[in-house]
């Protein structure tokens, strides 16, 4: 270790030396940085993962046609296969007039507002255990963003709001 003496002003000299800080005080030092920055960072990255990309009702559309299969949307659309999706976000689930839903949606409890339904697009079974809907989900962050901008766009009686 080195040691160093200090003159102050005023002071005169000071007899005592100073140590500087030796490594093990250092590597101390710098794990603790290390790991706070470590920390702040994966906290800022997980925040970030919880803010899903904006939705674009264009390609929303386009992201709809897998859907098409078994749901209809717009002033014309039917319960079929699946219910109708007018008016979907912000409704609760199992309440669409004059379809058979299970017993599972019915009884979920759930609002599909955007959160309820990104988590649901994504897995249906897994958010609804034993829902009849037998759709694998999507996958990827901005497709799902993409429908539900598309499908926000639809009130109750299927008009389509404008832009």
């Amino acid at each position: 270790m080195y040691e160093i003496s200090c003159r102050h002003q005023n002071e005169g000299i000071n007899d005592q030396p100073q140590a500087l800080p030796g490594k093990k005080e250092l590597n101390r030092l710098s794990m603790l940085v290390l790991t706070l920055l470590l920390i702040a960072v994966s906290s800022a990255r997980g925040q970030d993962a919880a803010i899903p990309p904006a939705g674009s009702p264009d390609a929303g559309a386009l992201v709809f046609k897998k859907c098409m299969a078994c749901h209809q949307i717009g002033p014309n659309a039917q319960n079929g296969i699946a219910p109708v999706l007018n008016g979907v976000v912000g409704r609760p689930a199992g309440q669409y007039p004059n379809y058979s839903y299970s017993s599972a949606n019915k009884n979920s409890g759930l609002v599909w507002d955007e959160r309820t339904l990104s988590a649901y697009l994504r897995a249906p079974a897994k958010i609804v255990p034993g829902t009849k809907m037998i759709f694998s989900g999507l996958k990827r962050d901005q497709e799902i963003s993409d429908v539900i901008a598309y499908l926000k766009q639809f009130a109750a009686d299927g008009k389509r709001s404008v832009r």
